[in-house]
């Protein structure tokens, strides 16, 4: 890192005289002077600005010189800018610095200032610097204001938001749809039995002005009605809480009973509480709707007919929400349906962008391109075709007769089965001292080439048996011991390690299943009888024989007829089983199934258990 050039201590005192001077002269000259002869990067030299204006501002706020002199300052911060001595955050830094430590007069005054420069603020070197500047310091106003008492401030904070933001700015729409838990309603909760009377009062409890006025009612207060209707508007206040089991059953037990009472409960005059309200704004009173929560006031409050539409019209709010299919359960009501879903779609954009002229390119129109086809019959013998690719084209372009370039020697790809084996044979002779593990049997690439040849060339590669392959390797073995025998001199001569052997090793399993004796071999005509006299009772034969109901159910399916099921039923059995599928266990299983009858028709000679 290379080392700084400005003495930043010796350039902060002179930028910060040139700056008392010119708020008293209200010119920029000096500064523009002094600027110059400051030694080093334009960083450094606008990182010795910015702190001179935050020196600056902290010696008016020391000397409380009034909002006057912070809007000047904030001017000349905001003329710096366009001249390029200072960042474009530098403005809002000092508004913020401001706003901290001014009273809330003084903040009024100075928001007027920020009110009136909202296309200052909305310009590009300013809105992408400052705007969460901005947003912060609306944000800590707001908390500092009593919404009650400074609803008119408070509004116009809001405004200016609105209109300094776009109406796609994410940061003002509460994407998370968080509730403002800070507003608790507090209320009564004491256990107060009996009731005051109106000219008495709780010497406990804090009132608020007209809250004890001649009006009050002489009517007992309900404490239970009391209580839990107050105790409602904290569902209001955060709705999720009704997704509760328990919360629920207590917001509906409540409901009910405040609905109950506004039922029953005789309502006031409406058009004498139109006229108080008409006579209040004629008197200059603003009306908000926050009312207080005195027990003393309570029974006033339900025969108010505004009291209670404001009351309904929180519980709207909360059905709808609870109801509403939007992605973060946001408070909605009819007419922001439509804010809502733009909200769930990720705030797309109102106005589309306008498509640059210049980027728009005239297309001409084209010639039509020539087909393949049209290029072979104008093609003479020795023209070249194109087919767009280097390699179809090379391909294409070899022979001119695509016949006889299929017929070529060199297309020839698939070799003899002597060609292929002769090597595998080698290796298989005991002489050799191969080892298993280096053999071409063992190799995956060879064994698939290998069956793949004997598929097409061999005849011993289709041999009916019913006996499963061991493996792969194996199956080659017994194939190349077959293929030495047929290969003339001197591959005849390759001694193997079971010469003699007549039986297909790989065919044998892991148990050495022995042949069966041919008196307990099943014939076909013995399953065709069988399967002929077992009618719908194959299915119990075929339950006996251990066969699965999935097997049961695609005989179903495949054969609609009763005998060919019967049939393919055995014929699967036999297949299944193999060596295993013998008379006496046919036998054993028609004698279980208590078809005796059959056994005696068709074996007349056997009795379950012979072999």
């Amino acid at each position: 890192m290379a080392a700084s050039t400005i003495d930043f201590d010796a350039a902060r005192e002179r930028i910060s005289q040139c700056i008392k001077v010119s708020l008293s002269s209200n010119s920029f000259d000096l500064i523009d002077a002094q600027y110059g002869n400051i030694a080093g990067s334009e960083g450094e030299k606008k990182m010795v600005f910015d702190q001179s204006l935050r020196d600056v501002l902290k010696d008016l706020i020391l000397q409380e010189k009034g909002p006057k002199a912070y809007i000047v300052m904030i001017e000349l911060a905001i003329s710096s800018v366009y001249k390029g001595f200072c960042t474009p955050s530098t403005p809002f830094i000092l508004l913020a610095d401001i706003s901290e430590v001014v009273t809330l007069e003084v903040c009024d005054d100075i928001f007027k200032f920020v009110e009136t420069r909202v296309e200052t603020w909305q310009e590009p070197i300013f809105y992408n610097a400052g705007k969460n500047y901005l947003l912060r310091v609306c944000n800590d106003l707001l908390r500092r204001l009593s919404q009650p008492q400074c609803t008119v401030f408070c509004g116009r904070i809001q405004l200016f938001l609105a209109r300094l933001f776009p109406l796609i700015e994410r940061s003002g729409l509460n994407l998370m749809s968080q509730f403002n838990l800070d507003n608790v309603t507090v209320y009564n909760t004491k256990d107060v039995e009996g009731s005051l009377k109106h000219d008495e009062k709780d010497e406990s409890m804090d009132y608020e002005e007209g809250e004890m006025g001649d009006s009050m009612s002489g009517t007992p207060i309900d404490y239970n009605l009391y209580r839990k209707f107050w105790s409602l508007q904290d569902y209001f206040r955060y709705p999720v809480q009704c997704y509760n089991k328990e919360a629920w059953r207590r917001f509906g037990q409540h409901s009910n009973e405040v609905l109950s009472a506004f039922h029953s409960l005789k309502l006031d005059e409406v058009h004498a509480s139109k006229k108080k309200l008409e006579q209040m704004k004629k008197d200059g009173h603003r009306y908000f709707a926050k009312y207080l929560t005195s027990e003393k006031l309570f029974d006033l409050q339900l025969s108010d007919s505004n009291f209670r539409r404001y009351v309904l019209l929180q519980f709207l709010i909360l059905f709808q929400y609870l109801n509403a299919p939007v992605k973060f359960k946001s408070h909605i009501l009819s007419r922001e349906e439509n804010w809502n879903t733009w909200k769930n779609e990720g705030c797309p954009p109102f106005v589309k962008e306008k498509e640059d002229d210049s980027e728009k390119q005239v297309k001409l129109p084209r010639s039509r391109k020539r087909s393949i086809g049209e290029d072979m019959k104008t093609a003479g013998p020795n023209k070249k075709i194109d087919l767009g690719s280097p390699e179809l084209t090379r391909l294409w372009n070899i022979n001119p007769n695509n016949f006889q370039a299929c017929q070529d020697e060199r297309r020839q790809f698939v070799p003899g089965v002597d060609e292929l084996f002769s090597e595998a044979i080698d290796q298989a002779d005991p002489a050799a001292q191969i080892e298993d593990e280096y053999k071409l049997i063992n190799n995956s690439n060879y064994a698939w080439r290998a069956l793949r040849l004997l598929a097409k060339k061999s005849p011993h590669f289709f041999q009916p048996s019913t006996q499963p392959c061991k493996s792969i390797p194996l199956y080659l073995e017994n194939m190349i011991t077959k293929l030495a025998k047929e290969m003339p001199a001197p591959a005849e001569e390759i001694k193997t390690e079971d010469e003699n052997a007549e039986t297909d090793e790989f065919l044998k399993t892991s148990d050495d299943v022995e042949t069966p004796d041919q008196s307990s071999i099943l014939t076909l005509d013995q399953l065709e009888s069988v399967a002929n006299k077992l009618g719908d009772n194959w299915k119990t034969l075929a339950n006996e024989l251990n066969m699965s109901d999935d097997e049961i159910s695609a005989l179903q399916t495949e054969h609609p007829e009763v005998k060919v099921q019967a049939k393919e039923m055995l014929l699967t059995w036999q297949m299944k089983e193999g060596n295993s599928a013998v008379k006496h266990v046919l036998l054993s299983a028609l004698q279980e199934s208590g078809l005796k009858d059959i056994v005696e028709s068709v074996f007349p000679d056997n009795e379950p258990g012979d072999t």
